[in-house]
């Protein structure tokens, strides 16, 4: 259901000239996906779009490469098969993740390249990162739960 939506903005983002989010929701909803605001927004934002301003003067939400939207989706994937568990102290994120699994999962999150990040590091089945202070690993780790949760809407 998510990944059908998400398609369909991409879709809308890239064939309309969409200005608001309440025309994405409109759009959705005349192909058949019913989404709350709060969705849209999320959606928005994990999907990396960007308001650009036209040569007619419009601002619309534009979508990045097509390249880096597909990676997005598998990095969310690679996660949300991996990821048992994030938690952190200081500036430190720990994450646990299935035997073996640490290092692909590390490998997702360091394409994803999330602000705040210094540097990972993955053994067997357990994540480090080191964030620049612990407000920010705060952040970085309910990023990576939220984006493991992702593929499962």
């Amino acid at each position: 259901m998510k990944n059908q939506r998400r398609k369909l903005i991409l879709k809308a983002v890239r064939e309309e000239e969409i200005t608001t989010q309440e025309q994405l929701r409109e759009y959705l909803l005349d192909h058949g996906v019913c989404a709350t605001q709060a969705t849209v927004s999320r959606d928005i934002r994990d999907l990396r779009l960007i308001k650009t301003k036209r040569g007619n003067g419009k601002t619309t939400y534009e979508a990045p490469q097509a390249t880096a939207t597909a990676d997005l989706l598998v990095y969310q994937m690679i996660l949300n098969n991996s990821l048992l568990s994030a938690d952190y102290a200081g500036n430190i994120v720990c994450v646990r993740c299935g035997a073996g699994m640490a290092q692909g999962a590390c490998a997702a999150i360091d394409a994803i390249k999330m602000q705040g990040v210094v540097g990972t590091l993955a053994g067997e089945d357990t994540i480090f990162i080191l964030c620049r202070d612990e407000a920010q690993a705060r952040i970085v780790m309910d990023e990576i739960v939220v984006c493991a949760a992702e593929t499962d809407e």
